[in-house]
């Protein structure tokens, strides 16, 4: 009793020592683990509620006889939050050896036995005795390993009902590949801790394993796309593999990419143009901004300036040169369908009297150069095709057309006159030509846009060749339902003229808010995301189906880097080119005007 009224020491009186004044110090101090400790911490039998989560462990207990490279990586790619610990404790090959010594002893004196009762043999004892032989071989001569493997996985959720779910998903998963688990019951805490980044292994469940199938629990398997042929995209930022690929081997060469301004899409892209030229690709650019002029004239390809003072002009009237296995009526109804859409985005809002007053003065324009689904079409040429006056004549002269004629007039005599009113001068007999609009009027660009597409479109259907088709800021055009509608038909039946469509944007917003948008994508074998804005972020996570992961790399990505998809596979990719590409493909304004004061343009 007189012990327990003892006066405790004041260890701040004057005759404390500096120890017991510091451990009082430090005893009144915050440390880490009391930040991060959680409030409170329930322990049960199969689960743990550690505050507002529940979490569950449960651990692997049985494997097939074979397992395949990568089997665990559907568990690591689940979009789920849980923790995944593997133990690998390395056992002394001698001490297996002596093992599988009496293995070899118990199963060969089975066999034996069963040999002298005149049993049938059984395979499975054979099995095991060549499997056990193997393995023993294998041991000796140092090319296998023996191992204790463990593998414990912890789920998280907001309930209880939400970690035994995803117990059950995770445990069908891994049973459909014939690998049993089971829950830590009576172990809670043991599991949780044996996850944690500790190193501790307090559940101490483990299964013998070689290095053989040991190395297919490997879970981080990266995607390869490196082949034979094509052209080189990039480098796989996962195995620093080539990323190596013909678009044209795959059901469709369309292609789309999607990045923020500054990403490095046109550098990509011209990239990709200037490894296709030297595999004999032709390619055809519409360059909304200038930027492939410098790399056309160093290839020799035809830059052709569209603008209302050009000396380039494009009649939207042109028929294509008609293959013999189509129908020249056929041909005819097309163009007329392109010439209304066209003349939608020209005139603005059009009623369904002004949609049947245009499909029937289009017709009696051709007419009057007697072009008509009777006539022989293919002996028709450039000249001979009308104009878009000849059109504005004959709305001139249309009962209850006089509202189009009126609207039309800026085209044919007003301020936009010469750009859509002359014939056709363009040639496209260069491996590469590009299509230059910087110059032309904010409003007419969506309009030469489609009229530049619709006369590459002519082009591509006259002759069958290996091409592909630019349209850099896609976007620009996806605001009219009639010109996606245009390049959503592009981008369904170029793959028959052995053509690919590339579609590029920034605006990712704009492109996929149209409804041909999304289709044009599903239509692509081949998509580019490179670095993305936190306002896009969203959209594309959920048309691309990507993982929290991807959608955080494509926020942090540096310029050239981004995720490279081709049909089912996609990879993370490093843009990558030489300094003799570099020179010729950079849209870097520092760099171009060092170029221009070197005097290089």
């Amino acid at each position: 009793m007189f012990g327990l009224n003892k006066k405790k020491p004041n260890p701040l009186a004057s005759n404390s020592t500096d120890a017991e004044i510091e451990k009082a110090y430090r005893e009144g101090l915050a440390s880490v683990v009391d930040l991060i400790a959680p409030a409170a911490l329930q322990v049960s039998t199969s689960f743990l509620q550690i505050g507002d989560t529940f979490a569950k462990t449960i651990f692997a207990t049985t494997y097939p006889k074979f397992l395949q490279s990568g089997w665990f990586s559907p568990i690591i790619n689940l979009d789920r939050p849980m923790d995944i610990a593997m133990f690998i404790h390395p056992i002394e090959s001698t001490v297996i050896m002596k093992s599988l010594r009496r293995s070899v002893t118990q199963v060969e004196s089975q066999i034996h036995l069963e040999q002298e009762a005149g049993k049938v043999r059984d395979p499975i004892l054979e099995s095991a005795l060549e499997n056990i032989e193997e393995l023993r071989d294998k041991l000796q001569q140092g090319t296998e390993r023996f191992f204790h493997f463990g593998l414990y996985i912890t789920l998280y959720g907001r309930t209880k009902d939400e970690i035994d779910q995803a117990s059950q998903f995770i445990e069908s998963l891994l049973e459909s590949r014939m690998v049993y688990v089971k829950e830590a019951v009576f172990r809670a805490e043991q599991g949780f801790c044996s996850t944690l980044p500790l190193a501790n292994d307090e559940l101490s469940v483990s299964n013998n394993m070689n290095s053989s199938p040991l190395a297919t629990t490997f879970p981080f398997v990266s995607s390869d796309l490196s082949s034979n042929t094509g052209v080189l995209y990039g480098v796989n930022l996962h195995n620093n593999n080539l990323v190596l690929f013909d678009r044209f081997q795959m059901e469709n060469a369309n292609m789309v990419i999607f990045a923020k301004s500054g990403a490095g899409k046109s550098y990509a892209v011209k990239l990709e143009i200037l490894r296709s030229l030297m595999l004999g690709t032709e390619v055809i650019v519409i360059d909304p901004e200038n930027e492939y002029q410098y790399l056309c004239e160093a290839v020799g390809g035809s830059f052709i300036n569209v603008s209302l003072n050009s000396d380039y002009h494009l009649n939207p009237f042109d028929l294509p040169a008609i293959p013999e296995d189509e129908d020249p009526r056929d041909v005819l109804r097309n163009n007329i369908a392109s010439l209304i859409g066209l003349l939608h985005i020209m005139l603005g809002s059009i009623t369904p009297e002004e949609d049947s007053i245009l499909d029937r003065s289009i017709t009696e324009t051709y007419s009057l150069k007697d072009i008509t689904p009777e006539s022989n079409l293919r002996a028709f040429s450039r000249d001979q095709f009308p104009t878009m006056s000849d059109l504005y004549e004959v709305l001139r002269s249309m009962e209850g057309a006089e509202d189009l004629a009126t609207r039309l007039e800026k085209y044919t005599t007003g301020i936009f006159s010469g750009f859509l009113n002359n014939r056709s001068n363009v040639n496209l007999s260069s491996q590469m030509v590009v299509f230059n609009l910087r110059d032309m009027e904010e409003e007419l660009r969506p309009i030469a846009m489609y009229v530049v597409l619709h006369f590459i479109w002519n082009e591509i259907r006259s002759e069958l060749k290996k091409r592909l088709i630019i349209v850099d800021e896609a976007w620009v055009m996806m605001q009219y339902e009639d010109a996606g509608s245009f390049m959503f038909g592009i981008a369904k039946r170029c793959r028959k003229y052995f053509a690919g469509l590339t579609t590029i944007t920034q605006d990712i917003g704009d492109f996929l808010a149209s409804k041909y948008g999304k289709p044009i994508v599903t239509n692509s074998s081949i998509q580019l995301l490179l670095k993305q804005s936190p306002a896009a972020i969203d959209t594309i996570g959920d048309t691309f189906f990507l993982t929290d992961q991807e959608r955080f790399m494509l926020l942090e990505s540096n310029v050239g880097e981004g995720i490279f998809f081709a049909g089912t596979k996609h990879v993370g990719i490093q843009v990558v080119a030489s300094r003799s590409e570099d020179q010729l493909v950079t849209s870097n304004p520092a760099e171009l005007l060092e170029r221009k004061e070197r005097g290089e343009e």
